[in-house]
């Protein structure tokens, strides 16, 4: 990955979205163990201490999204926690991801088909899910996607197209391919290391 990944004139950030839940960051080892990664993969300047450092305490549960930049400042925004649906409805998104996109495995500020996305969510929907040049299910506007065809929970390999989340790899599930016709026939759950693992429904 790191052969293939050019920063361009754009300037480009990395981003985690952590969850403060009140108390603590629940899932901080897992965000600061991807940015170092992904940091280094983009040949960033990143100091773990000083990003530890960086994260506020808010007086409640709270939304703490952290960029880091190619010279190691990192910029902080804290937004209250809205209230989650306890199901999310979902949709296919229309734009095709490239597989082979090593942008896809770096949660970083190039997100503009991500947004694009998102900003046209239908209503009535929660989530978008994109689909790679195979047809194989990728994952969605902000969320990793987790399915069950009766032999137990599943995730789609990173070779399909997508991030790896926090929250997927503190599940640590097996990984399965998974086609867009079969959407309609299994069990679907999306999640992140804000939400977690949240029930989801297909609309198709």
């Amino acid at each position: 990955m790191e052969s293939t990944l050019r920063v361009g004139v754009e300037p480009v950030r990395l981003i985690e979205t952590l969850l403060w839940d009140g108390a603590a960051y629940p899932r901080q080892a897992g965000h600061l163990a991807r940015l170092v990664r992904s940091a280094a993969a983009l040949g960033f300047l990143c100091d773990p201490a000083a990003v530890l450092a960086a994260l506020p305490r808010p007086e409640g549960p709270a939304r703490v999204r952290l960029t880091l930049g190619a010279g190691g400042d990192s910029e902080v925004t804290v937004a209250p926690l809205p209230p989650a649906a306890p199901q999310w409805r979902l949709k296919l998104a229309a734009p095709r991801l490239d597989s082979a996109d090593p942008w896809l495995r770096v949660k970083s500020t190039r997100r503009g088909v991500y947004d694009a996305a998102r900003a046209a969510l239908p209503p009535g929907t929660e989530e978008l899910i994109f689909c790679n040049e195979r047809d194989e299910v990728c994952e969605g506007t902000i969320t990793n996607l987790f399915f069950d065809r009766g032999q137990g929970m599943r995730t789609p390999p990173l070779s399909s197209g997508l991030l790896p989340g926090v929250l997927r790899a503190e599940l640590a599930l097996p990984e399965e391919p998974l086609l867009r016709v079969d959407l309609p026939h299994v069990r679907l759950w999306v999640g992140n290391a804000l939400r977690g693992l949240v029930p989801a429904v297909w609309l198709g």
